[in-house]
């Protein structure tokens, strides 16, 4: 793994990203875990370690809600066609229609972002419920926020469980991701923005606005983990939804996750996850079509090529030199197809 090696620190040299920590395996065989550069710039520079915890960004939404829908898909509490207005009445005619499927696969019609954390005047599903939508449930994928936060109202709404509690006894305790959490209190952590607000860079915590204007907590946004911790859920993804004798999620519906079900719409989306596109991916050109993952906005990313059980998480802070910098786009794609090139063989 010397060039992977090689290439990113480079990068970070370069300071097109402060720091990383990176894992590869294959066929659930680890090959490949190290960190680079740098947790924080500032005040202090402070050297990024295996240990570091990472604001996950929209890691959020595969680690921790979708696995949680598909637990209660798994015990028949919710089916991929259950209405959404079942249990939020105040939806209006337009979203009649929409399902738990539409939220899964960004299909929902509703607009890419809604800044909840300039305004206070109504309740989160009160709000999303009178928006206008972009198009019908169904109609084309639109990358949106609003479908994971309603989802993780519609995980209270039917466990009658806060979202923490029911994460925690259903999928972090089980994995032993010990430290995972929302409004982490303790550990080593990877910077994020500079906060004009506080006048300090964001350690621990969430750097999304509206996840912070929820308390820290939201369906889309506000986990914190490492790399190890990653790794223990990644295994289960690829375990069949197990983890020695215990079934997190069952082996069918697991499955049903990883299968495109936008073919012949703008965008290839399984449940929660991102297929392998044919233009730009974060996982590069020689993933195969069958990969999914997914990526967060402060730079992070999961994938997987099931064909040759090859797994990547790249955890990074790019948004420490700002969000504006965007050179992580080109270290993802970039990276991957190294790291394609550096396992054949393995």
């Amino acid at each position: 793994m010397k060039n992977v090696r090689r290439y990113l620190q480079k990068e970070v040299d370069n300071q097109a990203i402060p720091g990383a920590v990176l894992s590869i395996s294959k066929k659930d065989r680890t090959l490949f875990r190290e960190a680079f550069g740098y947790a924080s710039y500032g005040p202090v520079k402070e050297k990024m370690t295996i240990q570091t915890r990472f604001d996950l960004a929209s890691l959020t939404k595969v680690v921790v809600t979708l696995p949680l829908v598909l637990r209660l898909m798994d015990k028949q509490f919710l089916r991929l066609d259950t209405k959404i207005s079942r249990f939020f009445p105040s939806f209006t005619e337009d979203k009649q229609l929409m399902t738990v499927e539409h939220l899964l696969t960004h299909t929902s019609g509703f607009q890419a972002h809604f800044p909840f954390y300039e305004g206070k005047a109504k309740t989160i599903i009160d709000e999303v419920g009178a928006m206008a939508l972009v198009n019908p449930p169904g109609k084309r994928v639109i990358y949106s926020d609003l479908n994971f936060i309603i989802l993780q109202q519609l995980v209270e709404n039917v466990t009658k469980t806060d979202f923490v509690t029911f994460a925690n006894e259903q999928l972090f305790r089980p994995l032993l991701m010990n430290q995972t959490s929302f409004n982490p209190t303790g550990g080593h952590f990877a910077s994020t923005e500079w906060d004009s607000t506080t006048n300090r860079y964001l350690k621990g915590i969430v750097h999304d606005e509206n996840a912070r204007f929820f308390g820290g907590v939201s369906g889309h946004a506000g986990l914190f983990s490492t790399i190890e911790d990653l790794e223990k859920y990644a295994s289960m993804v690829e375990g069949n939804g197990r983890v020695g004798k215990t079934s997190i999620i069952s082996e069918k519906i697991l499955k049903e996750s990883k299968q495109c079900r936008t073919e012949g719409l703008n965008e290839r989306r399984g449940l929660g996850w991102i297929m392998k596109d044919y233009g730009y991916a974060s996982c590069g050109k020689d993933f195969t079509s069958f990969s999914y993952g997914h990526t967060g906005f402060t730079g992070t990313s999961m994938w997987f090529d099931p064909l040759d059980g090859l797994r990547v998480i790249l955890l990074t802070n790019r948004v420490h030199f700002g969000r504006e910098n965007q050179e992580i786009r080109r270290i993802r794609a970039d990276l991957h197809d190294l790291i394609k090139t550096e396992t054949i063989g393995m």
